[in-house]
């Protein structure tokens, strides 16, 4: 890990002054995938519109020098939400049965990768929440493995499948206890 560049994480709780900042980063974080339906910038878009809306909702993101560098962004999902409903086989009740929350997307700017600000933004966004549990979705493809590979050395561990929508591919889900 390289010596992690001078940032200051914000955290918001709406969208309303955040939104454009989480479109960019998305944009230039995803660009190789961006051709693909459910990675393009307006699906993109459409989930953070709806995201931000429910329970809990909290963004954290990274600035250098007033510019995004990096994100994370998540809700509360209850017992019975249909994040639970779409993981098979169906997680263990101790992870169900209270609220959890659901780390919807994380995302760092190149320049800013293996410096520490990915795991920076991830533990400011847990130091938001009450919830017992959090929770991720992983694409096991992306980075040949890697990213799947670095949450596992944050904590998480698998629990399931999940395919979230007809054109989304079929992901890992993980947890680990949020505190």
């Amino acid at each position: 890990m390289t010596t992690a560049p001078a940032i200051e994480l914000r955290t918001f709780t709406t969208l309303d002054t955040v939104r454009r900042d989480l479109i960019d980063v998305y944009a230039d974080v995803r660009a190789p995938l961006l051709h693909l339906p459910n990675y393009a910038v307006t699906a993109f878009g459409e989930r953070l519109d709806r995201h931000g809306t429910e329970p809990g909702f909290v963004a954290v993101l990274a600035y250098a020098d007033d510019h995004p560098v990096g994100y994370a962004y998540g809700t509360t999902i209850e017992h019975g939400n249909r994040y639970w409903h779409r993981t098979t086989p169906a997680p263990a009740a101790r992870y169900t049965e209270r609220p959890a929350v659901a780390l919807k997307e994380i995302g760092v700017r190149s320049p800013w990768r293996k410096t520490g600000t990915a795991i920076r933004i991830h533990d400011t966004f847990l130091t938001t929440r009450d919830e017992p549990f959090v929770t991720l979705m992983v694409n096991p493809a992306a980075g040949d493995g890697k990213v799947h590979a670095l949450y596992r050395t944050w904590g998480y561990e698998d629990i399931g499948q999940s395919q979230p929508s007809p054109a989304s591919p079929v992901l890992t889900v993980m947890i680990r206890a949020s505190h």
